[in-house]
């Protein structure tokens, strides 16, 4: 046993990620039943922050592979695809190869609050990062998946370094003026188009919380202008606004 008391233990270990080998043994000797569980507690926070780590290590394994190499790899994914309002939003973000990004993940897999936690992690690392959008009227004069490759090239254009190449999430090829390889599940398995699909959905939420404070009738801050049964009998009730997308209502009647 060493002098230490049980509350200063558990604040040594809660500060550091690896304690040194000598602590390590200390604490292994002590008898007390409190610090036995502490250290086991530690051990297992550990083993679970190198698994993290070696989970999002794994995520830069294309973009940091041979054929990219000394060359800016920007990732590129979109928002709002499937409501029946509101925008589409799209970001663009090159990141430092194997920057350790905790909880970095596709969007989808992260709860709103991890979401903006994590985007300004983001923010505040990336080597450039950009956000584009596309509005209603150019949905319905495009089509959703053209606006959305036009939200992604306003993305990118708002980059302040420019990319050698993109990559892009899905299994259709935009049409850039850069090289773009798409990556079928990119948002979950490369770093740098998760990292987009975060910024991408911040945005586009941050967006329809706006939208609902002009149709508060709506429900847009909670369901984010997707088809939700709130939203319909919203719809039914008040009708259609400026921000809904008459082509998607079409094909999925109120």
């Amino acid at each position: 046993m060493f002098n230490l008391k049980i509350k200063e233990i558990e604040a040594l270990l809660n500060s550091q990620t690896d304690i040194s080998e000598e602590l390590a043994v200390k604490l292994l000797n002590d008898q007390r039943v409190s610090v036995q569980k502490l250290y086991a507690k530690y051990l297992k926070r550990r083993e679970q922050e190198q698994a993290e780590k070696a989970r999002v290590f794994k995520l830069y394994e294309f973009e940091t592979s041979s054929q990219f190499v000394g060359r800016r790899v920007a990732g590129v994914d979109e928002a709002g695809r499937g409501p029946l309002a509101g925008p589409v939003y799209a970001a663009a973000v090159i990141l430092p190869p194997g920057k350790f990004i905790a909880d970095l993940n596709d969007s989808k897999k992260l709860s709103a609050k991890k979401r903006e936690e994590i985007a300004e992690v983001i923010k505040t690392c990336a080597i450039a990062w950009g956000i584009g959008y596309a509005t209603v009227e150019e949905i319905e004069k495009l089509n959703i998946l053209y606006a959305s490759h036009l939200a992604m090239e306003r993305a990118l254009a708002a980059l302040q370094v420019k990319p050698d190449h993109v990559l892009v999430d899905g299994s259709i090829c935009p049409r850039f003026n850069l090289p773009v390889t798409p990556i079928v599940d990119g948002d979950a398995s490369c770093a740098c188009i998760a990292a987009a699909s975060i910024l991408a959905k911040t945005a586009r939420d941050r967006a329809m919380v706006k939208l609902a404070e002009e149709y508060p009738q709506y429900g847009f801050d909670k369901h984010k202008g997707y088809g939700t049964r709130e939203h319909y009998e919203a719809i039914k009730k008040y009708g259609i606004t400026p921000i809904h997308r008459l082509s998607f209502l079409q094909k999925k009647p109120v």
